[in-house]
């Protein structure tokens, strides 16, 4: 039996996202797209618009022998805020949502656990609002947005948003690297 399992997890930008769990040990590969909405097939411009009712995502697959979804959800739940509804810093709509998909009832019951373990500890000054959504259908994003991090370092967003939060979890998320 196969140790490879995924998880679809939003948390705001898929570039910063991407970035962080491509970095973790145990990930196999790491996928931006979109889930969550009606739209079939949709693009990043229709997404943008906040009227399709996707989220940005990346669909992460690892191996769960060497590391454990509780594990991949703490990684989440630390590299971006998951108690600001519908935003992550200056990307404001629904499309930025922190959010989950998942229909497998024992990850969620795990998921609502770490929220509620969470919220208990007062870790975060606010409750989170993190969805726990059906999974849907996911489609990748265009290919332009994979690796956009390590192929775009010098633009504007990557050095002022995402490298913070690469070097945050670089220092912080140590025993995670590969």
């Amino acid at each position: 039996m196969s140790s490879n399992k995924y998880i679809i997890i939003g948390g705001g930008c898929f570039w910063c996202t991407e970035t962080i769990f491509k970095k973790v040990n145990g990930v196999i590969s790491v996928f931006p797209g979109y889930t969550g909405g009606e739209t079939i097939n949709p693009s990043y411009k229709q997404i943008c618009t906040g009227l399709t009712g996707h989220a940005e995502v990346v669909k992460v697959e690892y191996d769960s022998k060497i590391i454990s979804f509780k594990d991949v959800l703490i990684i989440f739940f630390s590299t971006h805020d998951p108690t600001t509804l519908n935003r992550q810093g200056n990307d404001v709509g629904t499309q930025y949502r922190s959010s989950i998909f998942t229909s497998n009832l024992k990850e969620i019951k795990i998921i609502n656990n770490y929220i509620d373990e969470l919220n208990s500890s007062k870790e975060y000054s606010k409750s989170l609002v993190t969805t726990i959504e059906k999974e849907n259908i996911f489609y990748q994003a265009e290919n332009y947005h994979h690796d956009y991090f390590e192929l775009n370092q010098n633009a504007p967003y990557c050095s002022m948003v995402i490298k913070p939060k690469l070097n945050k979890f670089l220092e912080n998320g140590k025993t995670y690297l590969k």
